[in-house]
Order: structure tokens, then sequence, then C-alpha cells
């Protein structure tokens, strides 16, 4: 019987698929201010570059709807995807599929926010329509908004709003509050009687960007991780300011966004971008970092966003460098700085 049990285990293994050699892997992003490094990489060969070194090809897609990014990529059709620490929890993390924040690029320092029509405060929301990409970071940063002036998601009705169609339906009149991030939120306060009126500033450090990979592919195929950390941080050193390649990598991103030069600079201006891994690696071994998951994680409870078989908001374990939050023998959601400590340390 124990004989037939091995059996039976080593052909598991075998069939697994990270088990096969491999090497072709595939990543998607979507447009958005911390995530263009990936367009820029890809068109100038960057990440192709550092594909030959490690002996294998990654294929960067955009895919222009963010959430259908992250969906494709939780049914297994990528290998990594940029999404927010929120949405790597609730979507495939809760869906089951055990995820790896491999590449901790920046966090939002109001590049997410609030904006009213023909009105002037975050109190003045009471009572609207709002819309937004409902269960996303948006629903995150506005159900704090509207905690920080007394108000709760009773006091208002979400309307969900995939991120392509934001800035054409707040062009009608129906639509007077929406919660959305750059560079659509550039454009909707640009637009006449328009306010933002609440944003991510408020809250630093709590959404942050990530590049995410399958942790079973990762733990399979460590030179797909060090291929896509060392391609990131050389993308970081052309991009950083002062470097002599930083206004033409900063344009190309711009160009790609939808801006020019200079809204897209406004856009970084509001963003903690983490131009060094030393940076990324310290931010992530923080222990506010496991303090800003529990706190998510609640929220994702509260909606419902843990799945049905959730109990509490420690269902999913998140494990940090500080330790895990939630069930250590569920862990689905794991920070791991060690390819980006590699990059700090010159071992890429």
């Amino acid at each position: 019987m124990k004989f037939k049990t091995y059996l039976l285990s080593l052909l598991l293994l075998i069939m697994s698929p990270a088990s096969f050699a491999k090497d072709d892997f595939s990543v998607c992003w979507s447009i958005y201010v911390g995530w263009m490094p990936w367009h820029y990489g890809d068109t100038q060969g960057i990440v192709k570059k550092w594909a030959d070194k490690y002996d294998i090809s990654i294929n960067v897609v955009q895919i222009n709807d963010y959430i259908e990014s992250i969906n494709q990529y939780t049914a297994g059709q990528f290998d990594g995807c940029t999404m927010t620490n929120m949405d790597a929890l609730t979507i495939p993390a809760a869906g089951g599929v055990d995820t790896t924040a491999l590449i901790v690029g920046d966090f939002s320092n109001g590049n997410d926010g609030v904006v009213l029509k023909d009105k002037k405060t975050l109190k003045d929301i009471k009572g609207q329509q709002v819309n937004l990409v409902e269960l996303s970071v948006s629903h995150y940063l506005l159900a704090r908004g509207l905690e920080s002036v007394g108000l709760s998601e009773r006091d208002i009705k979400v309307v969900n709003t995939s991120d392509a169609d934001m800035v054409s339906i707040y062009g009608t009149d129906d639509v007077t509050a929406v919660t959305t991030w750059n560079p659509l939120l550039a454009e909707i306060v640009s637009m006449p009687n328009s306010t933002k009126v609440y944003d991510s500033s408020k809250i630093p450090g709590e959404i942050i960007d990530l590049m995410v990979v399958n942790t079973e592919t990762l733990k399979a195929h460590p030179k797909f991780g060090k291929a896509l950390v060392g391609a990131w941080y050389e993308i970081m050193s052309n991009m950083e300011a002062g470097s002599s390649k930083s206004k033409d990598a900063r344009m190309s991103m711009a160009e790609a966004s939808g801006t020019d030069l200079a809204g897209y600079e406004s856009q970084l201006a509001s963003t903690k971008m983490f131009f060094q891994p030393g940076e990324a690696v310290s931010f992530t071994k923080s222990p506010k970092l496991k303090e800003t998951m529990q706190y998510v994680a609640e929220f994702s409870f509260e909606h419902g966003l843990l799945g049905e078989g959730a109990g509490d908001a420690g269902y999913i374990g998140i494990e940090t460098p500080s330790g895990i939050y939630g069930d250590k023998a569920n862990v689905k959601f794991r920070f791991d700085p060690s390819y980006m400590e590699m990059a700090a340390n010159g071992k890429l």
C-alpha cells in the first residue's frame, strides 16, 4: 500500500506543470505610471537581454483592461502580472493560485483618488453614486476616505465600471463621482468643474504596485525571477532622474500611456518609486508591511473577497519577511525580497 502511495505521489510530481523543463515565459501588464517601465523594457530589448542571459524567453504582453489581466494570470495564461497588493490577495490568492510578489516597484502616493463633479469636499459625496472598479484598490481607497470623514459605504452607492470606460463615462451628465488611478485620474481631474477630494497620499504605503509571479513556477525556474528582476532594475537605472537616458525613457513611457512628458512626470511625482533595489528590500522587510496586509485582508473579508470558505480575515496566509499574517497552513500570497536583494548585491 505504501509503495502504491509512493508511485502515485511520484506520478503527480511528474505531471506537475512546474516540473517540466520550461524556457518560455510570459508576463502581462496594464497601463499605469508604475508599470509603464515594462513597455519600455520590452520595446528597448532590455527584457530580452536579461532573458537571453539566462537562456530563456519572456513575452511581455499589454492587456488594456486591468482586472482582465489579473483574471488571465489567475487562469494560468501568464506566469506573471502587474497588480496591487490587494488585488493579488483577493483574486489569484483567493482563487487558490499561490502567488509571490517578486518585485515591489512602488506605492501610490497620490496616484489613486476620488473626484467629484461640482463639489469641493469628500463629505459632499454622501448620497451620490460612485463609479469605480468594484472591489479593487479604488474601492479600498474610497472606504478609507469615507472612514476619514465619518461616512461609510452605506452613505453612497458603488457603480462597478471598467477602467477602460472610466474617462468616457465621467464625461456624461449622469456621472458625478469616480474613484480611479492615473493616468485616468489626471485626465478626469483636468475636466471642467472637477475636484480631487481625496487621494492615496493620505494612506502612504498601503496601495503597493507589484510584479507578481506564480510561486510554483518561480520555485521550479528561479532563472525566470532573476531575469525579470535584472531587467527591472536596468530599466530603473535608465529611468531614474540624473541618468543620461532618463528623459528618453520617461518620454517613451509617457507616449505609451497616452500623455506627454509633463503629464507623466506629474504622475511620477505622486508615486513613490523604488528606483534602487535596496529601497524596495527595506520597504518589504519593514514590519509595517505585515500591518498593512492585515488591514487589507480585513477590508477584503468584510467585502466577501477572500472566498466562500473564509471564516475570518486571516483565512488566507500572507507571508512577509516580518512573519505570516493569517493561516500558516493556507499561505497563498508571499512577499519574497530575495531576488531584489540579489540585485542590490550585484549577484544577478
